[in-house]
């Protein structure tokens, strides 16, 4: 299994929301993912941006 790291849009039209997901390459974009490892709201100022890097940096060391 490879995974890859990938924003997953959520919210509704012309409301965009979007989750950094670590997800099986299988997958499709929008389909189940392993961990959640953030969220980015582009809409409020300044742009929210809210990481877990300690998984993040799990993720990148394992290959992803």
């Amino acid at each position: 299994m490879s995974v890859r790291l990938r924003m997953v849009r959520g919210g509704r039209k012309k409301r965009p929301f979007y989750r950094l997901v670590a997800a099986d390459t299988a997958r499709t974009r929008a389909g189940s993912y392993i961990e959640r490892l953030g969220t980015f709201d582009p809409l409020v100022e300044p742009p929210a941006l809210k990481l877990e890097e300690d998984r993040i940096r799990y993720w990148l060391g394992v290959g992803a």
